[in-house]
């Protein structure tokens, strides 16, 4: 009898475990999670301390024991979701060397070959894991550079030139709070296996366009 109901509890530990993961991927909040829908308190230009406890407390996110910045999900090797926020600028790696112990960027990314990555998709993920606010801040957003250009799908069809560069589909977005970057990844058959959106100061909106943009000449 004990064993039986051992094996009883660990199913239903299982089950919900893989509800959870479900929920993450298709990036749907359960009705009952919709009253407690997280305000988005923990932002670029916080401390990583204030941005681990909001982590830590949002019901989007769940993080396993002992993630702190860095939230990982995986049900399997065809689809993962990350979420990370970090003190590194937006772009090419650079710190701040006035001050490092400010969150400088979070970074939402799926991979996923089963479903598809869409740019709704992400937006989803926007609003589940900030809430309303920051969702209305970016859909009001002044989109400021998009790609790729007609410059950019000249250069990758050219001899010896980077497929990936006419595969990279996104754009900047600046908002009253803060700037955002989508990007997807084209698969060459109509969709996307990967994605990101990224959400970070903007004060940083410029050298991230200026990284873009050099994309058209390099």
């Amino acid at each position: 009898m004990n064993c039986f109901k051992s094996a009883k509890i660990k199913g239903v530990k299982i089950a919900i475990a893989t509800t959870l993961l479900t929920q993450v991927f298709s990036v749907a909040l359960p009705t009952t999670w919709k009253s407690v829908m997280p305000s988005a308190i923990a932002l670029p230009g916080q401390r990583p301390d204030q941005v681990i406890d909001w982590i830590r407390t949002n019901p989007a996110l769940q993080p396993a024991v002992g993630e702190r910045l860095l939230v990982r999900k995986s049900d399997t090797p065809s689809r993962r979701f990350q979420f990370q926020a970090s003190v590194v600028l937006p772009g090419i790696a650079e710190i701040k060397p006035s001050d490092t112990n400010l969150i400088r960027s979070e970074q939402i990314r799926f991979f996923d070959i089963v479903n598809g990555v869409t740019r709704s998709r992400l937006e989803e993920a926007l609003r589940s894991i900030y809430g309303p606010s920051i969702m209305r801040d970016y859909a009001t957003a002044k989109r400021i550079y998009a790609y790729p250009t007609a410059a950019m799908v000249q250069r990758s069809q050219g001899r010896n030139a980077s497929a990936i560069l006419g595969a990279l589909q996104g754009e900047l977005r600046q908002g009253k709070k803060y700037g955002y970057w989508v990007e997807l990844l084209q698969n060459g058959k109509g969709s996307a296996n990967s994605g990101q959106i990224t959400v970070f100061e903007l004060e940083s909106l410029p050298k991230l366009e200026q990284e873009l943009s050099n994309r058209e000449k390099s």
